[in-house]
């Protein structure tokens, strides 16, 4: 199951309390205290695994806790300090706080690390209180309480190009047709219900990660059909691919399909509306859809790349204006 929201508290260990002791030992009456200090609390560490791809493991807990710290010991013996709990998640993880809404840490690297709530320090034993004054303490310190939030996970997929387009555009198809990935594929609406990623080779050095997300239709919003969150999962992308299906089986004008999805991208987000984007006519397999794909072209004012991803017609040249957007050319 794919999940990429998730909101669960978190606790930081409590440190373990000091130990109040004092040395014991034949012919040594005057001994003094001895007791140690009590060990740290484990934090509690988020870290990337490119091994996951969703919050499902994280899922069904409200709390995940830190051991505690080790009661100090006898003979100056400092508790062990407890070990930390680490979660993994996937790369592209964004890390919020729950209740003031603010970004903690946006975990976009693999092998990357971040604390999300510290163990609490271990208390002072009684030696530490000893004085000129007061040679037998009999006093030690509680260990402190670990920190504790409540966090929102949000997954944002890290993609390199993403694909948009209205329900039945053709996106599940391009995906599997240019890589290994095997995403579902009929001739209804919504049959994307969540994001796919594949890897597209472009040649043996190359290749880039392409992202399909549900479509959207027009009032996504507002909450129409699946709504517009799954926008999220290609805001890291560098470049955009806007499908149009321009088949003389399309119950929608290539021109409204296109207006619909770019007032779409806009109300999410203006930042996500500026990225480079291509304008991709698709299921061109005939003189009809030929016709309309020129005429998409003529009323946007946009280059409209058409392609069949069912005879594979206009990929290459599409792959390779990808690649050069991808990787652009140095002066």
């Amino acid at each position: 199951m794919f999940v990429d929201e998730l909101e669960f508290n978190v606790l930081g260990g409590k440190g373990g309390d000091g130990c109040v002791s004092f040395r014991r030992e034949k012919f040594v009456p005057r001994g003094g205290p001895n007791g140690g200090d009590g060990g740290r609390g484990g934090d509690v560490v988020l870290t990337t695994s490119v091994h996951e791809n969703t919050l499902y493991h994280l899922a069904g807990r409200q709390l995940y806790p830190a051991a505690k710290g080790h009661q100090g010991g006898s003979a100056d013996c400092t508790g062990a300090s407890a070990e930390h709990l680490y979660l993994k998640v996937p790369v592209g993880t964004v890390v919020l706080d729950a209740k003031r809404g603010h970004v903690l840490k946006d975990l976009s690297a693999p092998e990357e690390s971040f604390v999300v709530a510290r163990g609490g320090a271990g208390g002072r034993g009684n030696t530490r209180f000893a004085s000129a004054t007061n040679r037998t303490p009999r006093t030690a310190e509680k260990g402190q309480l670990g920190e504790e939030r409540r966090i929102r996970l949000s997954l944002k997929l890290i993609a390199d190009v993403g694909l948009l387009g209205l329900p039945n555009a053709g996106k599940s198809t391009l995906l599997a047709s240019l890589s290994r990935a095997r995403p579902r594929i009929a001739d209804y609406p919504f049959t994307t219900l969540e994001p796919s990623l594949g890897i597209v080779p472009l040649n043996q050095d190359l290749s880039f990660v392409m992202a399909d997300i549900p479509g959207l239709i027009e009032g996504a919003h507002e909450g129409k059909g699946l709504g517009d969150k799954f926008l999220k999962h290609i805001e890291r992308t560098r470049v955009l691919l806007h499908l149009v299906d321009c088949s003389r089986e399309s119950l929608e004008e290539p021109e409204e399909a296109w207006r619909v999805i770019r007032g779409e991208i806009t109300s999410y987000s203006p930042t996500l509306a500026a990225q480079p984007c291509i304008l991709v006519a698709t299921k061109v397999e005939d003189e009809v859809s030929r016709e309309r794909a020129a005429a998409l072209a003529g009323i946007t004012g946009e280059q409209v790349w058409p392609i069949s991803a069912a005879t594979r017609e206009g990929l290459d040249p599409l792959l390779r204006e990808l690649g050069r957007l991808i990787w652009p050319p140095r002066d």
